[in-house]
């Protein structure tokens, strides 16, 4: 049940879609991050089909699913003879995508020397198939890359090139999690008992009010992808019939509670500490090297607290990182110093999703694209 249709009235979906209708009729490359089970392919074929590119099929491909030897002959072809088992030349997924585009999923996890192949065809649009000598193509395909990995924080741990981090990461969207998207899920659960019922030719579920509580107490770690196959297992086990309550095994445990309730008690305190230090900037001109790098540096602050700063400040500057010299007060001149305080110590925030750009309106008959 492949759908490009990305269901949502909750503001951070509105966000993203915004995001994904400006940058949808460009070629540029797009890194789509999110945890495992958001629905990234799902993003990434909204986009291929809202670009000029949408007459031919969007192609996509699981990183994580092959050996380095076999990824290299699916992305670039081959030609006879190469390697045992190579009876006729083949076109790679590079070469067939040609005018279209290609997904490369879960991207953080190919090995340094398939991210240095892949970086030269970025640089060059040339490709050439596994053992053809002198032989080069150009094709003109537009790559989405998708990951639920930190490809920056891979960086900095020289697991994954910087060179080829930039060159993906031109537009970064970011897909929520389904924990807060909470106004999303019983729109989502109903969406799902509704197409499974038509698959199976089944009268559809319905669901009660304290059902959808129970949906909306959950703290869904696998996402969308759990929240369907839950759908599944209801529209397939209680066909036509009101379903007052889940199955035990896939509403929350009593360990959920916890771990939920520990979770927003460190995400209130990280607020705390970074607005108090923040407005301390702000409000009273202190600097940044005494209110957040010596106490940081003294382990008096974690790496999420000065994250939470700087995007604070990207979100002022409208991601301008020059401009958090005068808002930090400290001189243009520890610039440098600055963004390298920042490198070192892994607290560095893409700029990408605070640049302004003047999002098209939403009309209310659009809210669930």
């Amino acid at each position: 049940m492949r759908s490009s249709v990305v269901l949502g009235t909750s503001r951070a979906i509105l966000d993203l879609l915004d995001e994904a209708v400006l940058v949808a009729p460009t070629d540029s490359r797009v890194l789509i991050t999110g945890e495992s089970g958001v629905g990234k392919e799902v993003l990434a074929h909204y986009l291929h089909e809202r670009s000029p590119r949408s007459r031919k099929p969007m192609i996509a491909i699981n990183c994580a699913g092959m050996p380095e030897s076999l990824l290299e002959s699916e992305l670039f072809g081959h030609a006879r003879g190469s390697f045992t088992g190579a009876h006729c030349n083949r076109r790679g997924l590079l070469e067939v995508a040609d005018g279209a585009t290609l997904m490369l999923d879960e991207v953080g996890e190919m090995s340094l020397r398939m991210q240095r192949l892949l970086l030269r065809f970025l640089e060059t649009g040339e490709l050439q198939r596994v053992g053809a000598e002198g032989q080069h193509r150009h094709v003109n395909v537009r790559i989405i890359a998708a990951t639920n990995r930190d490809l920056y924080e891979r960086t900095q741990q020289k697991e994954f090139r910087e060179d080829l981090y930039y060159r993906l990461n031109v537009v970064q969207l970011v897909v929520p999690p389904l924990r807060v998207r909470v106004a999303d899920i019983r729109l989502l659960f109903e969406h799902f008992l509704r197409a499974i019922a038509e698959q199976y030719t089944l009268a559809p579920c319905r669901l009660s009010d304290e059902a959808s509580r129970q949906l909306e107490a959950h703290h869904w770690p696998g996402n969308i992808r759990e929240l369907k196959n839950l759908a599944e297992r209801v529209a397939l086990r209680s066909p036509g019939q009101l379903i007052t309550t889940l199955p035990l095994h896939a509403v929350s445990s009593r360990a959920d509670v916890p771990r939920r309730k520990l979770a927003e008690v460190r995400a209130a305190a990280l607020a705390h500490a970074s607005d108090e230090l923040y407005e301390r900037m702000i409000t009273h001109g202190e600097s940044f090297w005494t209110v957040v790098s010596v106490p940081f540096i003294a382990r008096d602050l974690t790496r999420d607290t000065v994250r939470a700063i700087v995007e604070r400040g990207l979100a002022r500057t409208k991601g301008n990182y020059k401009l958090l010299a005068s808002l930090f007060n400290f001189p243009v001149t520890d610039y440098k110093r600055f963004l390298n305080f920042l490198d070192k110590h892994q607290c560095h925030v893409a700029f990408q999703p605070f640049r302004s750009v003047e999002r098209p309106r939403r009309s209310t008959a659009n809210a669930s694209p």
